[in-house]
């Protein structure tokens, strides 16, 4: 599988944005597809998940509320659907997938060997 992200841009705080991965091939239902954003001297930051199923999502405490996941199956595509943007969203984001990890570690980007590129997302204030 083979993971391709797409949809960043400048938006203004408070704007909305919504990213897509697209996955070549066809991932399998046990596979999650998360995303992670990450700022220039920082570490990769987990955003949200969503497990093969499609059932079951989870959102860091910054994001909740504002930021949804879901998954169309019938076009191997993920989305994160990003309101009420603010400055400190700013980052490139990069969508990630791999075997459904257990609940305790879906937050970690270890768990996800497959990556694609990233998509830069800027918030002017």
């Amino acid at each position: 599988v083979q993971l391709q992200a797409s949809g960043g841009g400048l938006v203004e705080a408070g704007g909305s944005l919504r990213l897509s991965c697209a996955a070549s091939g066809r991932p399998s239902s046990r596979h999650a597809t998360a995303w992670f954003r990450q700022t220039p001297g920082e570490g990769r930051e987990f955003v949200a998940v969503i497990r093969g199923s499609g059932t079951t999502t989870y959102y860091a405490n910054s994001v909740r509320g504002r930021f949804t996941i879901s998954r169309d199956s019938t076009e191997n595509t993920v989305y994160l659907q990003m309101n009420s943007l603010k400055s400190e969203d700013t980052a490139v984001y990069y969508c990630a997938t791999g075997s459904n990890p257990i609940t305790s570690a879906v937050r970690s980007a270890s768990m996800y060997p497959v990556w694609g590129q990233g998509t830069l997302v800027t918030v002017s204030s």
